[in-house]
């Protein structure tokens, strides 16, 4: 049940968002899709919602109580004849009353056996043996032990497995005066394909449980060391010789293998190495990344065991589902050709640059980044942040980038889409002042500005989803976009560089960022 404010929450930030009601879930965290609408037609009525939920409770006086009580025991003790009788309550009421009224008049009648203790473990497995080796009927036997014919079948299941026969008396191959002494060599023959079938599928279980394998998987298949995990895991129910026989497993090859678990983890240290590094990087740092950080440090080890170790840790980078591509079929007017042609590699700074805007989705609020992204190395030269996607927005990051310019012969390809910001007069005059060259991409097709597309995607995979901002205002937002960017720039290692930050690859080659 929510409260009034977490509803009046939903339904104004439901409006805010155009009635878009996934946005408003993703969100939030809550409510049902159907909830938010009600809640939406409720406050499109009045402006105002219920103060809370009213719920209608049917009571009944305590003359229907006694009535419905003394009906149940007066008419065979039967919950489902009372309820049709007299029209009233449900069964669980009835039940309650029964108790409140008379605790001791409630029995649970099971054909003709009146069930009264409960049976132990041990009990229904003698009982579950005893009707697989039945040489009489099986509602005989339930009759003996107190139970119905059904609940016999039901521990016979529990204790045995489906997958064994209910009755497995040979009686074709007795002749018609079988001896005791045959009756009970045959009863202990039944008994050993019973506890066979139980080793089978307790092994078949735990292969489920302990390394993740099909209840049909083939047991001789498995390696030597899930052969130990599961000899390890019986050891206390079963024999040594029967596990070991019943999965082909030599005895010297099982004491090698589990001394081989018993030894120290050799990689203990380079586990709580990686661990740290994985979460000072934002948790979003893959294996390769990871392995590069770890050279760095003077640590000689292999890729495979990082990706190894990694998995076993469970350090696993957040990743958003991919959309499916839609294209844009607008056009305002003529656009100047493409002139990177979907080649970013550049070989000199200042040479090739890419701008784009993206939108963050916060329940404060919209916050819009404008970056400017070289191609040389993906620094960002420049970027601009704000809560409305306007002129302002490009035009101060274009600004700034100018300015990182230092000498005056370099005049970068500024490459955008066909957006509107990059086609107002103040744009133009800024490029024209500057001498830029202007490129565009093809109208609705972003695979053209595939760069700075994945710059967004990184960093949105990174820093924006998967992270609860309910409780962050637009401005703490906005300073923890600019965190991050900075990052990105001086710290954040990138594979393509040889495992250095944008920064340090341009010390490195003698370069001022």
């Amino acid at each position: 049940m929510y409260s009034y404010e977490d509803r009046m929450r939903a339904v104004q930030l439901y409006i805010k968002l155009g009635k878009r009601v996934k946005a408003t879930i993703r969100q939030l965290g809550y409510p049902t899709k159907n909830a938010l609408k009600h809640w939406c037609r409720e406050y499109e009525r009045g402006h105002v919602l219920a103060a809370g939920y009213v719920r209608t409770k049917q009571r009944y006086s305590d003359e229907q109580k006694r009535i419905a009580v003394e009906h149940y025991l007066s008419h065979g003790r039967c919950l489902a004849w009372t309820m049709r009788a007299l029209g009233y309550p449900c069964r669980q009421k009835l039940s309650a009353w029964i108790d409140e009224y008379d605790p001791d008049a409630k029995r649970r009648v099971v054909g003709n056996i009146v069930t009264i203790t409960p049976r132990s473990d041990q009990q229904k497995r003698t009982a579950a043996i005893d009707l697989c080796s039945r040489r009489e009927s099986a509602r005989s036997l339930a009759q003996e032990v107190g139970v119905s014919r059904q609940t016999l079948y039901n521990w016979k299941n529990q204790q045995l497995g489906r997958e064994v026969p209910a009755s497995m008396t040979r009686r074709r191959d007795l002749p018609p005066t079988a001896s005791r002494d045959e009756l009970e060599r045959e009863l202990e023959a039944l008994r050993r394909d019973v506890q066979r079938l139980q080793l089978e599928h307790d092994l078949l279980t735990k292969a489920n449980e302990l390394i993740k394998k099909d209840l049909g998987i083939d047991l001789r298949l498995l390696a030597n060391r899930e052969k130990t995990l599961l000899v390890d895991a019986l050891r206390p129910t079963y024999a040594l010789p029967e596990l070991l026989t019943r999965l082909e497993f030599a005895r010297s090859s099982y004491f090698y293998h589990r001394s081989l678990l018993s030894l120290d983890d050799r990689y203990a240290e380079l586990r709580q190495t990686i661990m740290t590094l994985f979460e000072t990087n934002r948790n979003c740092y893959g294996y390769r990344r990871i392995h590069a950080a770890l050279v760095r440090r003077g640590e000689q080890v292999s890729e495979k065991v990082v990706r190894r170790l990694m998995k076993q840790e469970q350090l696993v980078v957040a990743t958003v589902k991919r959309r499916r591509y839609t294209s844009y079929q607008g056009e305002l007017d003529a656009a100047p050709e493409n002139l990177v042609n979907r080649d970013f590699h550049a070989a000199v700074p200042n040479e090739k640059w890419l701008t784009d805007i993206t939108e963050f989705q916060l329940p404060a609020g919209k916050v819009y980044l404008s970056p400017m992204i070289d191609c040389f190395d993906g620094l960002v030269v420049s970027w601009s942040v704000s809560t409305r996607p306007d002129a302002e927005l490009v035009n101060t990051m274009l600004d700034a980038a100018i300015e990182t310019i230092s000498d005056s012969s370099e005049r970068p390809v500024v490459h955008s889409d066909r957006g509107a910001h990059y086609r107002w007069p103040g744009w133009l005059s800024r490029m024209h002042n500057a001498q830029l060259a202007r490129s565009m991409s093809r109208k609705g097709c972003s695979p053209d500005n595939a760069a700075c597309e994945g710059f967004f995607g990184r960093l949105k995979n990174e820093m924006y989803y998967y992270r609860d901002w309910i409780n962050t205002t637009l401005e703490d937002f906005m300073q923890q976009l600019d965190s991050y960017i900075r990052w990105y720039n001086h710290h954040r290692i990138k594979i393509s560089l040889g495992g250095l930050s944008p920064s340090e690859y341009r010390r490195n080659l003698g370069i001022v960022a």
